[in-house]
């Protein structure tokens, strides 16, 4: 083959790479065979990662020689997180796969700058331990905490619980070491808020999914951890009601609302009830469930201050039954079925999930058009909804006309551009979703997308078919 930049080169084959790396990077940094076939991607729904070959380097040295090798021969590379993406980034069929996984040290936790800097390989769960025991929040949080990598969060943008209070990952990242697809590192490890020095380099690779080069070192935004937090799961009676109830919960905690979770009836009454995973706190007979967690200064009354802010709002008819969490377990089971995306898959068995994002404004009416949009065209079908509203994001589940996803997938996307939304809200684009690109992004905002890549990748050997068409 002869690759875009003219260097002519045998068809690629990972396998030559396997076979030039084993004797520098050792058994555990190279696996073949079984070892390889046995390697899953998916979260909930897990499914072969279809890689022949699967590179664990050590180091950001051993990343830079694995790039470069792989530029030389032309071997395409699809770097892998945790696994739990939604949008099929990470398919390494006919590629190699390249896992941080042994990259997991932790090596600075600074409570005066607030800074965490971490290996791109470190799971979120293990650097929100390493942040708490010295008084640090990192300020985004996900049901995947256990398994997702620092590196996957920065490559996808990810969002989570947090968003309304703490932002997205873009909003934490303050500089990062990344490795080109040549095998340059460049090293934007930075760990100052106030940094004026030209281009935003290290913004440029979050939210990339991997197309541009591999993150390997970060340097994550920290917020001292609150004193206290409360949490409490709420019924509401319509949805002009849950929005008049986030309104009013900001203003009266001071703008404190770190989470705002909310679960139509047709995800709470399936996943709390149907599945028999929950004892369910709260009846399933109100039109929307708001899970709600507030920052307190004190650890003390934080439970006690926050029901009574519950109680005035049953009085005045915006809530009309609610639960507030006085333990940890309390608070673990309400978020239990907020997180119980298997009980959801279950339930369902094969659905179309979508990750959508709209001005709250926008939200009603789409989905009523959507449902009735779908009852039409395929009678019977489950329309499940549950979504970080607060910051716009609506998670949609839809169960039955899985053989029709090209069409469902425009009954979904169709409105969205006219409404001002994006047909990805926190998952990105991967494979799954890059014919649609064009409903969020304009025509030259996309032909600059692809300036961007052919400049830093021009023989697109990183995560080839992710983004683009």
């Amino acid at each position: 083959m002869v690759t875009s930049a003219g260097r002519w080169c045998p068809t690629p084959d990972p396998i030559d790479v396997a076979t030039e790396l084993r004797p520098v990077l050792g058994d555990a940094g190279v696996l073949t065979g079984a070892d390889a076939a046995a390697r899953t991607v998916g979260g909930a729904e897990p499914r072969p990662l279809g890689a022949d070959v699967v590179i664990r380097p050590g180091s950001t040295a051993e990343v830079s020689l694995v790039l470069a090798t792989c530029s030389r021969l032309g071997v395409p590379v699809v770097p892998v997180g945790g696994g739990s993406g939604l949008v099929a980034g990470a398919v390494a069929e006919g590629a190699l796969a390249l896992s941080l996984e042994r990259m997991r040290t932790i090596h600075e936790v600074d409570p005066a700058d607030r800074v965490l800097i971490a290996d791109a390989g470190v799971v979120l769960e293990a650097a929100q331990a390493a942040a708490a025991d010295l008084g640090l929040d990192l300020g985004i949080d996900l049901g995947a905490r256990g398994s997702a990598q620092l590196g996957g969060l920065v490559a996808t943008n990810a969002g989570g619980n947090g968003v309304i209070r703490h932002g997205m990952t873009r909003q934490r990242v303050l500089g990062l070491e990344v490795v080109l697809a040549d095998g340059t590192v460049v090293d934007g490890v930075r760990r100052m808020v106030k940094d004026n020095t030209g281009y935003d380099l290290s913004s440029l690779f979050v939210g990339s999914e991997g197309t541009l080069g591999v993150v390997t070192r970060v340097a994550w935004r920290c917020s001292p951890a609150p004193a206290g937090r409360a949490t409490g799961l709420l019924a509401v009676p319509s949805f002009g009601s849950v929005v008049e109830l986030l309104r009013s919960l900001q203003a009266t905690t001071a703008g404190t609302v770190s989470a705002y979770e909310v679960m139509w009836r047709s995800f709470y009454e399936l996943v709390a009830v149907e599945s028999g995973h929950h004892r369910p706190p709260l009846p399933a007979d109100a039109p929307f469930y708001v899970l709600t967690e507030v920052e307190f200064g004190s650890a003390d009354d934080a439970a006690d201050r926050f029901g009574a802010i519950v109680e005035r709002l049953v009085d005045d008819g915006r809530v009309v039954d609610a639960v507030v969490a006085h333990t940890v377990a309390d608070r673990a089971a309400l978020w239990a079925i907020r997180d119980d995306i298997p009980a959801l898959v279950g339930a369902l068995g094969i659905r179309l999930a979508y990750d959508i994002s709209l001005p709250i404004g926008s939200m009603e009416g789409y989905l009523e058009d959507l449902g009735a949009a779908l009852e039409r065209r395929f009678p019977g079908s489950r329309l499940v909804v549950f979504g970080h509203l607060g910051d716009g994001n609506l998670h949609v589940t839809i169960g039955g006309p899985d053989e029709h996803a090209d069409e469902v997938d425009d009954l979904v996307y169709g409105p969205i551009r006219s409404l001002g939304g994006s047909i990805s809200a926190e998952h990105g684009i991967g494979r799954l979703k890059k014919r649609h690109l064009g409903r969020s992004r304009s025509a030259e905002e996309i032909a600059l997308m692809r300036s961007i890549k052919a400049t830093l990748d021009p023989d697109g050997i990183l995560n080839p078919g992710v983004l683009f068409e």
